[in-house]
C-alpha cells in the first residue's frame, strides 16, 4: 500500500531518495521548497510516496497564487525541469492522483508537470494533457580537455568565441550574486521580462553553497556579463545570466558561457545542460549555434474543467503590449515593479 504524505521538516531522507535516483535533478532537491517559500510567497506542497515506511517517490508542487496570473499548482516553478519522480509506476501514479486531487481541492485550474525526458505513459492517464512542443532544452557532453570542448563548437561559433580570447576579456568565478544581480535587471529588461528580486539570488547562494558559483566578465575593468551556474552530480546548469548593451560588441555573452564551460570541466563536470529555451527565440538560435541539439520538454498539464493549459510565456499575443512598454520602462523602476509582477510567471 502507497501511502502520499507531506513532506516534513525533515528534508534528509527526501535528497538521500534524490540523489539515489539516476532520473533526478538538481531542481528535485528539497532545499527548493525553502528558497520558493521565503523568495515568493508561496506555499509548497512537497509530497512523499511512502511504502512500509520507506520513500519511493517524491513530488516537489507549489502553489502559485496571483492576481494577474491566476492560480495554478506547478512543479516545480522557477525550475525547467521537475515532476514526479519515483521508483516504479504505482508510487509515480500515486503521486500524480494526488496532486490531481489536490488541484480540485485548492480550487486551482492547473496542475503542471516538468518533465526532462518523457514520462511513462502508462500512469499519467487521460486527465493530463501534454503540451505542444513549446519549451525544449539543450545538453551535451563535455570533456576534461579544453581543447576538445572548443573544438565541438562548431567553426563560426568557435570563431567568437577566440574573439572574446583574443580580446582579453576577464572572468572572475566568485558567487557575488549583486554583481550578477545588476547585470541581469539589464538584460531582462531590455527583454520585456520583470526581474526576480535580489533577494532570491541571495537566497538560492546562501542555500546551494559550493555547488553554486557566479561567473562573470569584464572588459576593461568593467563587468558586462554574468551568470548563475548549479552544480549538479556531473553537471554543470548555467541558470541566470545576462549581458549589459555593451555586452555583444565586445563578445562577452560568447566568452562567458565558454568560461562556463571551461571551469565546470576543470571541476569535473560532463555534461552542458544550456537550460531551457523556446522554439523560434534569439536564445534558441545562440544555443544551436553552439552545436547543441535541442530537446523538447514534455510538459504534462491537468486541468479543470472549462479552463486550457496556460500560456503564460512572452509568445503570447496578449502579452506583447506589455513586453513592449516593459522595455521601455526605467531599469531603477523594473526593478521595483519586476519582482511584484515575476511571482506569477515561474
Amino acid at each position: 500500500m502507497i501511502a502520499v504524505k507531506p513532506l516534513d521538516r525533515d528534508t534528509k531522507a527526501w535528497d538521500d531518495f534524490v540523489q539515489s535516483r539516476p532520473d533526478a535533478t538538481v531542481f528535485h532537491l528539497a532545499a527548493w521548497r525553502r528558497v520558493i517559500e521565503a523568495a515568493f510567497g508561496h506555499r509548497a506542497h512537497y509530497l512523499t510516496a511512502e511504502q512500509d515506511g520507506v520513500i519511493v517517490g517524491v513530488l516537489p508542487l507549489v502553489e502559485v497564487k496571483t492576481r494577474l496570473f491566476g492560480h495554478t499548482l506547478v512543479s516545480n516553478p522557477f525550475c525547467v525541469y521537475g515532476g514526479p519522480l519515483a521508483a516504479d509506476a504505482g508510487a509515480a501514479r500515486a503521486l500524480a492522483d494526488h496532486a490531481a486531487g489536490l488541484r480540485e481541492k485548492l480550487g486551482a485550474t492547473s496542475c503542471e508537470f516538468r518533465f526532462l525526458r518523457q514520462p511513462p505513459v502508462d500512469w499519467l492517464d487521460e486527465a493530463w494533457q501534454a503540451r505542444g512542443a513549446l519549451y525544449v532544452t539543450f545538453r551535451r557532453p563535455i570533456t576534461a580537455d579544453d581543447d576538445a570542448n572548443l573544438k565541438a563548437i562548431p567553426r563560426k561559433q568557435r570563431a567568437v568565441v577566440r574573439k572574446g580570447i583574443e580580446r582579453g576579456l576577464a572572468a572572475r568565478a566568485d558567487r557575488d550574486v549583486d554583481a550578477l544581480h545588476a547585470i541581469y535587471a539589464q538584460s531582462v529588461r531590455n527583454l520585456g521580462t520583470p526581474v526576480f528580486a535580489r533577494k532570491y539570488f541571495r537566497l538560492l547562494a546562501e542555500t546551494f553553497g559550493e555547488a553554486l558559483d557566479v561567473v562573470t566578465i569584464s572588459d576593461g575593468g568593467r563587468d558586462v556579463a554574468s551568470v548563475m551556474n548549479f552544480y549538479w552530480r556531473d553537471e554543470v546548469i548555467p541558470y541566470y545570466g545576462g549581458g549589459t548593451g555593451a555586452a555583444r560588441a565586445c563578445f562577452a555573452n560568447d566568452f562567458l558561457y565558454w568560461e562556463v564551460m571551461r571551469r565546470g570541466a576543470a571541476r569535473g563536470a560532463r555534461l552542458f545542460d544550456f537550460g531551457r529555451s523556446k522554439e523560434g527565440t534569439g536564445a534558441f538560435s545562440f544555443k544551436k549555434n553552439w552545436g547543441f541539439s535541442p530537446q523538447p520538454l514534455p510538459y504534462y498539464f491537468n486541468v479543470a474543467p472549462g479552463h486550457s493549459i496556460p500560456e503564460i510565456n512572452p509568445l503570447n499575443p496578449k502579452y506583447r503590449l506589455m513586453i513592449a512598454a516593459w522595455k521601455r520602462l526605467p531599469v531603477p523602476v523594473a526593478n521595483v515593479l519586476g519582482p511584484v509582477l515575476v511571482r506569477g510567471v515561474g
